[in-house]
């Protein structure tokens, strides 16, 4: 058995960025109405010619440069996403192959939105076993093309883009990657879907804004409990990126009094499996999460899936 670390993080969204008056033309709603239910300000849409798998691969070549390595070293790759395209090749083996790898292990993961963070614990235990040495973790979603654009109540929440992450072995039987808590409520995983031909995204939102905001709080005190970590002592907290109005009461629920809550959800929207890894690597690329510290990652939403560990930043 071995610790594991994380030792980069990189983090790519699209150009073309769509603000609230630019939806006002779309949909019947304004910028009022958006910020005050979602808090969402702007986020980030990729192109036909942007697929997601190019997405993956921009924030994976960020993660492997701040780590130093190359994609000769990896020889893991995890992709969590809900909108691949195409059921063959899976996203992973497409991103090794943008990058040149030869031959990694490649592995898609659909959790929707708590999909990096059961990406994370799986490269975590993948590497403890042995069967790993360094893993690159990826969230990326392109939400932007499983959304109605006729529907206000979901075309205001969703953008694009993909987090990194490089998992390495480290020489401690800890490590700084701390045990994993996740489960689902499989009864209630009709509350968020992706379904139909072509697939379109909807959601019930009072059932997943309950759910989160009375029964989250005590599992994700229980993933710092697991880890030896009291909330107090939190450098940071990144909850998936869902909604401003789950994310802050949230946050005080746990009692991480002195941590900063990553809040890139007024600026980029829900990402999905993109949305922890890139609020992450935004507050590490800052300097507003200090190198060594314990952070709270805590993703939930699809399949009303919840996924969560703490983890010391590079």
């Amino acid at each position: 058995m071995t610790g594991t670390r994380i030792t980069g993080l990189g983090h790519y969204q699209p150009a073309k960025v769509l603000t609230n008056h630019d939806l006002e033309q779309l949909v019947d709603t304004d910028d009022a109405w958006i910020t005050s239910r979602v808090g969402i300000r702007t986020r980030h849409v990729a192109g036909p010619e942007e697929p997601v798998d190019e997405l993956a691969a921009h924030a994976a070549g960020k993660a492997l440069a701040h780590a130093g390595l190359t994609p000769a070293d990896i020889d893991l790759v995890l992709v969590a996403t809900s909108t691949a395209v195409d059921r063959s090749p899976n996203t992973a083996a497409r991103v090794a192959a943008r990058l040149g790898m030869t031959s990694p292990a490649t592995m898609d993961l659909n959790v929707v939105c708590a999909g990096f963070t059961h990406a994370l614990a799986t490269a975590d235990h993948a590497v403890r076993a042995g069967a790993a040495r360094r893993a690159l973790v990826i969230g990326a979603d392109k939400m932007t093309e499983v959304t109605d654009w006729t529907d206000r109540t979901t075309c205001v929440l969703v953008g694009d883009g993909a987090g990194a992450a490089v998992v390495e072995a480290t020489d401690t039987d800890t490590g700084a990657i701390g045990p994993v808590l996740w489960g689902s409520v499989p009864e209630m995983g009709h509350a968020v879907r992706i379904e139909g031909t072509p697939p379109r995204f909807a959601q019930e939102g009072q059932t997943v804004y309950r759910w989160a905001t009375q029964r989250l709080p005590a599992l994700a005190r229980e993933v710092c409990a697991r880890t030896g970590v009291a909330p107090e002592d939190l450098a940071g907290v990144v909850l998936h990126q869902a909604n401003l109005r789950i994310i802050e009461p949230l946050a005080a629920k746990i009692g991480a009094v002195n941590a900063v809550v990553a809040r890139d959800v007024v600026d980029s929207g829900n990402t999905s499996a993109a949305s922890i890894p890139l609020a992450l690597a935004k507050l590490v690329e800052r300097g507003e999460l200090p190198s060594g510290s314990p952070v709270l990652l805590f993703g939930f939403g699809g399949n009303l899936s919840y996924a969560g560990q703490v983890v010391r930043v590079p």
